[in-house]
């Protein structure tokens, strides 16, 4: 268990630096395909709860992506839960109030088990595309 939890920091930290490159694309669709982890999970048995911290922390200094928390630290967890066995839900929403302003303010948070468990959303955020199981 301590080799794959060795394996798995490595891994999330590698991911958390090579993010902002692959958050560049402007699709959105294409974004979630190269973040996508392949099928399995090689990280099995980490609680959620380990996932989650140590995406905050991974994401707690970013260099890059300080306009795009959300998303970064979105992506991460939703790719490292599933690679961890979980079935996380990737959301993503937009402010209503933002609706009459010249930029839209949008927001990324993830669910687990119909529980949000990373960057809940306010009331004024209403989801327009989920990524996962319900």
């Amino acid at each position: 268990m301590r080799a794959r939890r060795l394996a798995f920091r490595l891994h999330l930290a590698l991911w958390a630096r090579w993010l902002p490159v692959l958050a560049r694309e402007p699709d959105l669709q294409r974004l979630l395909a190269r973040a996508a982890p392949p099928p399995g999970a090689p990280f099995a048995g980490i609680p959620a709860e380990v996932v989650l911290r140590r995406v905050r922390k991974a994401c707690r200094r970013p260099l890059l992506m300080r306009d795009r928390p959300c998303l970064r630290e979105g992506l991460l967890a939703w790719r490292f839960l599933r690679l961890a066995g979980y079935r996380p839900r990737l959301h993503f929403g937009v402010d209503r109030d933002s609706a009459a302003k010249p930029r839209l303010s949008a927001h990324c948070w993830v669910s687990l088990d119909g529980r949000v468990v990373l960057n809940p959303p306010l009331p004024s955020h209403v989801e327009v595309l989920a990524i996962g199981p319900e």
